[in-house]
C-alpha cells in the first residue's frame, strides 16, 4: 500500500485499472486508493507488467507498506507468480488456500517447494524473474521515483526534484536525499546577484540634507501649465542674432523668470533660520538661484548669484561654466552653497511631463520643470472654431509651509506664469 500523504497510515483498495498480465507505462493509473479524507489515483512511474494482484478491490484498512501487487519487467516473467500469495510476499496473512492438485502417484505428504517471496528474487530453473513491485510507492505529479514525504519536504525547501538522485529501493528518492541535497554552483552563478556601491561623501551629504528636508519642512505643492510658444520664438530670434556669442536655453529664460517672480513676491525668496535659540524667517534682498546639475557622483546645485541684475546671455554663460565644473568636480564650496531658491529641470527627458522636487534647505521653495509638449488649443474665429498648436510645460513649485503660506505660493506661481508667457519683459 503506497503512502499518498505524509500522514497516511492505511487505506482502502478501490478499482484496479489494470489486470494481471497488463503492461504498465509511466504515468498510467494502476489502482484507486481511498482514505478517510480523499480518493486518489495511484500513478505508477515505471515500465513493467502486472504479474499478480495481491489485494482485490474492496479490501479495507490495508496498512501502508503492505504488498498489494507484484510487478515484473517482462511478460515472460509472469508464470512463476501464478500461485504467489500475499503471505508469500511477507504481507498480512492471507486466507487459507485450497490444496493444489498433485500429480498422479505423488504422496499427499510429499514436501512442497517453497514459494518465491517478493522480498527475495526467485526463479524456476533457469528463469529468474525480478520482483520490482513488492512495495509500490507513488510519484506525485508524475515526478520520477519519489516518496510523498520526500516530495512534500522538497516542495517545502524549494529543492528541484529533477536534480535529486535517489538512494532508496529501486532508485527511489527519500527524505534523506532531499535533506542532503546541495545545489551545484556554476561559475556564472558563483558570485552574488547584486553589487554594493560605496557612498561618496557627496552622496552622503545629499542623502542627509534631503532626509532632513522631508522631515523638517512641511512640503506643499502648486502646479501650473505655462505656454512657452512666445518664449521659444524669442529664444530663436536672439540665438540667430548672437553670432556664436551665446546660445540661450529654455532653462536660461526660466531662471530669469523665477528671479523676476521672486522680486515681485519676495516672501518666497526666504529661508527658515534658527540661531542662538531664536527662530527667524530671513527674507533675502538678492536672488541667488541654485541650478540642479546631475554629476557622476550625485546631484549638486551650483549657484548663479544676483540673477535679478543679470542679462540672459550672462545667466546662460554662467550656468554652462558652473555645470561643466560641477561635472568635473572643480567647484569651490562658495559656488554651490548659499542659494535662496532652486530650479530643477528635467525637460530634456521627453518622458517627464511633470514631477515634484524636494526643497533644498534652508531655502523655502524649489521649482520642478517638465518637458515641452505641443498641445492643441481651440481658437474662435469669424469662420468658426479652429485649432492652434501651443508649446506648453508643466511646472510644480514645492514650498515650505513654515515660511510660505499656500496663498503666497499660489501668487508666486501666478506671477511666474505671467512673466513666462510675456517673455519680452525679461529683456527690460
Amino acid at each position: 500500500m503506497p503512502a499518498l500523504s505524509p500522514t497516511m497510515t492505511s487505506g482502502n483498495i478501490g478499482a484496479w485499472h489494470k489486470k494481471a498480465g497488463d503492461a504498465i507505462s509511466p504515468g498510467e493509473v494502476l489502482v484507486e486508493i481511498e482514505t478517510d479524507k480523499a480518493q486518489m489515483d495511484f500513478e505508477f512511474q515505471e515500465e513493467g507488467v502486472l504479474a499478480k494482484i495481491l489485494k482485490e478491490a474492496g479490501e479495507k484498512d490495508v496498512s501502508v507498506g503492505n504488498p498489494i501487487a507484484v510487478l515484473v519487467e517482462e511478460g515472460t516473467d509472469i508464470a512463476p507468480f501464478e500461485s504467489f500469495t500475499l503471505e508469500d510476499a511477507g504481507g498480512d496473512k492471507a486466507p487459507a488456500k485450497k490444496p493444489v492438485e498433485e500429480s498422479k502417484g505423488a504422496a499427499d505428504e510429499a514436501p512442497k517447494q517453497p514459494a518465491p517471496t517478493a522480498a527475495v528474487e526467485s526463479k524456476p530453473e533457469a528463469v529468474e524473474p525480478e520482483v520490482t513491485g513488492e512495495r509500490l510507492q507513488p510519484a506525485l505529479d508524475r515526478e520520477p521515483q519519489i516518496s510523498p514525504a520526500a516530495k512534500a519536504l522538497a516542495l517545502e525547501k524549494g529543492v528541484p526534484i529533477k536534480a535529486l538522485k535517489g538512494t532508496g529501493r529501486g532508485g527511489q528518492i527519500t527524505k534523506e536525499d532531499v535533506e542532503k541535497y546541495k545545489p551545484s554552483v556554476s561559475a556564472a552563478a558563483a558570485g552574488p546577484t547584486y553589487e554594493d556601491i560605496p557612498l561618496t561623501s557627496m552622496r552622503k551629504t545629499i542623502a542627509n540634507r534631503l532626509k532632513q528636508s522631508m522631515h523638517d519642512n512641511p512640503h506643499y505643492f502648486v502646479s501650473a501649465t505655462l505656454s512657452v510658444t512666445k518664449l521659444l520664438k524669442l529664444r530663436e530670434a536672439l540665438n540667430a542674432s548672437a553670432e556664436g556669442r551665446y546660445k540661450l536655453s529654455v532653462n536660461d529664460f526660466l531662471v530669469k523668470a523665477c528671479a523676476a517672480a521672486l522680486m515681485k513676491v519676495p516672501a518666497v525668496n526666504s529661508s527658515w533660520h534658527e540661531e542662538n535659540g531664536q527662530v527667524v524667517i530671513r527674507q533675502h534682498k538678492t536672488v541667488d538661484i541654485s541650478v540642479a546639475v546631475a554629476t557622476p557622483s550625485g546631484l549638486i546645485t551650483p549657484v548663479v548669484k544676483n540673477v535679478q541684475n543679470l542679462g540672459l546671455a550672462s545667466i546662460s554663460n554662467q550656468i554652462k561654466d558652473l555645470g561643466k565644473r560641477a561635472r568635473d568636480n572643480k567647484l569651490k564650496p562658495e559656488e554651490y552653497q548659499g542659494g535662496t531658491f532652486t530650479i530643477s529641470n528635467l525637460g530634456m527627458n521627453p518622458a517627464v511631463e511633470r514631477f515634484t522636487a524636494v526643497i533644498n534647505p534652508p531655502q523655502a521653495a524649489i521649482l520642478a520643470v517638465g518637458t515641452i509638449r505641443k498641445v492643441p488649443v481651440p481658437k474662435e474665429t469669424e469662420e468658426g472654431t479652429s485649432v492652434e498648436w501651443d508649446d506648453q510645460i508643466v511646472v510644480t513649485g514645492s514650498f515650505d509651509h513654515k515660511v510660505v503660506d499656500g496663498a503666497v505660493g499660489g501668487e508666486w506661481i501666478k506671477e511666474l506664469k505671467r512673466v513666462v508667457e510675456n517673455p519680452l519683459e525679461l529683456l527690460l
